[in-house]
């Protein structure tokens, strides 16, 4: 059994890994030259990609950038899960809002701006407190500006003048005063069988996924079956084989939708240890048409990424429940390094756990972990 990922970045790295006990081979892509490596070791393969289209069994992706071209190859063949249409919404937010309305799924009220001039009418419209974002290539805050009052208007526009707006549009959204943001990850295989991860509270900084603690705190059934619903109406209308994270604000006992990812998610990395079946295995059941494993938890977790940061002792990893996965990549500023999960057997002995951590990095890279104790000591 053999899959193809388009993307030859760490989360195809950890899908091979979580792949292989299976007895399932992974092989990816590097879409910038279509070239076929090995996503661990990154040795580039003898099998060109007409080759390894031809033997594989089923072709996936780890992120939704794909060039339409290549996805639409991927498609021709039959062998690519999730759908191209299931990849191209993540990757457009028109097309997601688009489809967030079609399903009435409530999200942020919003507009989409084709033209610098149509801004004057959102801000009357939504309020002149803003979030506008690039409809397509944005992520980790990139690609999106903020407006918090109306006399920044006529600057935001003369900086959005700049762009091409026919091609790329903006979403407009009102930027709304949420609690905290959620995420579901969940999973449906070929045959339509589903299973939940429980909702995984999410801490941002700059824009940028610091911190998840899975299984969210205070999150009763009916807000994890509000979850589940959304979930199920996209995998539905999509399609949907393999991993699909929701990304949610929670507005007292209301669920909106951020975003969709359609592949596996940073916000799932907690599951390589605190669930039975960590989600990587999940995707990787579902679109070889597998029976999907337990997603039961098997302890309260966090995920801290290491962003930007390299030098660190690693005696970190004497804190019991302490595993450092680490991708291997040349340092820069906002990059993704690696990630820590830290498991413990209640949220009291976890906040001891990040209070441990914080000892032996460097924080100015990790600015949530002693709030995050905190917090989590006094549940």
């Amino acid at each position: 059994m053999s899959i193809l990922v388009l993307g030859s970045g760490q989360l195809a790295r950890m899908m091979s890994l979580a792949a292989a006990p299976l007895g399932v081979e992974v092989q990816a892509v590097d879409v910038s030259n279509h070239k076929v490596v090995d996503p661990v070791t990154k040795l580039v393969s003898n099998h060109s990609l007409d080759t390894m289209l031809q033997e594989v069994d089923a072709v996936t992706a780890e992120f939704e950038h794909v060039p339409e071209d290549l996805l639409a190859k991927m498609h021709a063949s039959g062998k690519l899960k999730p759908s191209a249409e299931a990849i191209l919404t993540g990757a457009d937010r028109v097309r997601e809002k688009k489809l967030l309305e079609k399903l009435d799924i409530a999200n942020c009220p919003f507009e989409i701006i084709t033209d610098i001039e149509q801004l004057d009418a959102a801000v009357e419209k939504l309020g002149e407190q803003l979030i506008i974002k690039a409809s397509r290539d944005g992520y980790d805050g990139y690609g999106q500006w903020r407006m918090q009052d109306k006399s920044e208007l006529a600057g935001l526009k003369q900086t959005l003048s700049a762009l091409d707006l026919k091609k790329v549009p903006l979403i407009v959204e009102k930027m709304l005063r949420f609690e905290r943001e959620l995420s579901l990850v969940a999973v449906r295989n070929t045959k339509g069988q589903l299973a939940y991860y429980p909702l995984a509270e999410n801490l941002h900084y700059q824009g940028q996924l610091h911190v998840s603690i899975a299984p969210a705190t205070n999150v009763n059934d009916a807000l994890n079956q509000q979850a589940q619903q959304v979930f199920n109406k996209l995998a539905e209308s999509l399609d949907y084989v393999g991993v699909l994270a929701v990304e949610f604000f929670q507005i007292g006992d209301t669920l909106l939708v951020n975003e969709i990812a359609p592949r596996v998610h940073n916000s799932g990395h907690w599951t390589q240890q605190g669930a039975d079946t960590c989600q990587f295995e999940n995707h990787i059941r579902a679109v070889r048409g597998l029976p999907l494993g337990s997603t039961k938890v098997t302890s309260p977790t966090a995920m801290i990424n290491i962003i930007g940061c390299s030098s660190f002792s690693r005696e970190m990893l004497s804190i019991p429940g302490c595993h450092l996965h680490w991708y291997g990549k040349t340092p820069r500023e906002k990059r993704k390094m690696g990630h820590f999960n830290l498991v413990a057997d209640s949220y009291a002995e976890l906040a001891l756990s990040i209070n441990e951590l914080s000892k032996h990095v460097p924080l100015e890279y990790f600015p949530m972990l002693k709030d995050e104790a905190e917090r989590l000591a006094k549940l």
